[in-house]
């Protein structure tokens, strides 16, 4: 899929709604799918307005309209600090949360659009880390870190549940 008409940027506050609407959808078919992530009450607009508030509510916009959310945020997740397992490193890097996308643009490519932009802002900031975690049951997201690179590092604990912790390092691919 040719993907020149995208951009990836900060969200602004007057786009919550929109983005909203997008993690609605994509609460909706995590529920379809038979998983519980996100099955209870998380993630929601309060979550979403400190995302913004954080400078880490990110979205991608095709020919003009919002189509894609993610939270990106630098060492900023205490649950990775007590990994059942060994991260690829322990520098400084980004974390990847509430990556979704709305109906229509399921299965044409933007997510692993999504993680080259996170790659690109990493390699920015001269961060060569990136984390993530989901649920067993999210095979969407276990689908995409595989076809993305990303290594199984162990398991983390969310609000009581397991989640299953993967890093990429990019310092091998960019010396």
């Amino acid at each position: 899929m040719n993907h020149k008409n995208t951009i990836f940027r900060l969200a602004i506050k007057k786009e919550l709604p929109i983005i909203w609407e997008i993690i609605q959808q994509a609460i909706a078919r995590r529920k379809a799918e038979g998983s519980q992530q996100w099955q209870d009450g998380y993630p929601n607009e309060l979550v979403l307005e400190n995302d913004l508030q954080q400078n880490a509510a990110f979205v991608l916009i095709f020919e003009e309209k919002i189509i894609g959310y993610v939270a990106i945020k630098k060492n900023a997740e205490p649950a990775y600090d007590t990994i059942i397992g060994e991260w690829l490193s322990q520098e400084d890097y980004l974390v990847v949360h509430r990556l979704a996308l709305e109906d229509k643009a399921i299965g044409k490519g933007y997510a692993d659009l999504i993680f080259k932009y996170i790659e690109t802002l990493a390699l920015q900031q001269n961060i060569y880390s990136i984390k993530a975690d989901t649920n067993y049951d999210n095979l969407a997201m276990l689908k995409l870190f595989k076809k993305m690179d990303y290594q199984y590092c162990g398991k983390v604990y969310f609000r009581g549940s397991e989640r299953l912790a993967f890093e990429k390092y990019l310092r091998k691919y960019h010396h």
